[in-house]
């Protein structure tokens, strides 16, 4: 097929190079665009386009891979240029916001995928996971383009928004626990007991990501843990250091003030009054 990346980042040039490995011709558009992404786009043996217009009059399927900032801006220009063909929407945005992606282009006459991407940039060994949801004979599509490369496509099911909300879940943990992990270090560091932090890290079992029986004691818990986050808080405002992940901790644990010691309730039970 004839695809249009927007644009070659660093995935967005992974996953290029994935799709020409697999024998499709991708074009890219390089109006305004660096020559460190050009660079980028050569090495991936992707093409540049006259124009934004002439790669979507030629294209029979557009992947739109940019910062999330820029998702609805990429999605206006190519439904102001009138496309109708495969458009896989496939930034970390949120669900709602890919819903009205959806529906824009949808009303310009394309089909449209909601896309998530999760790993690193395909290539050189590397693998990432290419989730799909949407009209299943759209998805099939999509899977067809990619079936077989480092970009591996992941069906799940009908519902536009559904892929991007697995992004939102798992980023939410991925990107704000390294975050959290950094302030940990800067506190330790302050007080001069980073070797023992890392000690106890070295302790710890396996990713909480993956312990969903543990939200149990997590919610029976939390009575008395957001006292403690608020005083992690104060501790990381007196040496100068974010502290609104902690406070946000805080009134998490909040949440469950009626779960206080149920030793005997259910993952779901406690996930349901995060949401009560």
């Amino acid at each position: 097929m004839i695809i249009g990346l927007l644009h070659p980042g660093m995935m967005g040039a992974g996953v290029g190079a994935q799709l020409v490995e697999r024998g499709h011709q991708v074009f890219w558009d390089p109006t305004g665009r660096s020559p460190r992404t050009a660079e980028r786009a050569t090495a991936a043996g992707i093409l540049a386009a006259e124009s934004l217009e002439r790669l979507l009059a030629d294209a029979e399927a557009v992947l739109s891979i940019c910062p999330p900032a820029y998702a609805s801006h990429v999605a206006e220009q190519v439904a102001g240029h009138g496309f109708t063909g495969l458009y896989v929407e496939a930034n970390a945005i949120n669900p709602a916001r890919m819903t009205s992606i959806a529906t824009l282009l949808g009303d310009a006459g394309a089909t449209v995928v909601d896309g998530s991407i999760i790993g690193p940039p395909p290539g050189e060994g590397r693998h990432a996971r290419v989730y799909l949801s949407g009209p299943m004979a759209a998805v099939d599509t999509a899977v067809g383009l990619l079936a077989g490369s480092l970009a591996e496509p992941k069906p799940v099911d009908e519902r536009i928004g559904s892929a991007s909300a697995l992004k939102m879940a798992y980023g939410s943990y991925q990107k704000i626990s390294r975050a959290l992990a950094a302030v940990s270090h800067a506190l330790a560091d302050e007080f001069g007991v980073t070797p023992q932090l890392l000690a106890e890290a070295e302790r710890m079992s396996r990713s909480a990501l993956a312990d969903r029986p543990a939200f149990v004691g997590v919610a029976a818990s939390g009575w008395r843990w957001a006292p403690e986050m608020d005083e992690v808080a104060e501790s990381l405002r007196t040496a100068g250091l974010p502290a609104a992940l902690a406070a946000g901790a805080a009134n998490v644990f909040r949440r469950w003030d009626a779960d206080k010691d149920d030793w005997d309730s259910s993952p779901e039970t406690a996930l349901r009054h995060l949401r009560d």
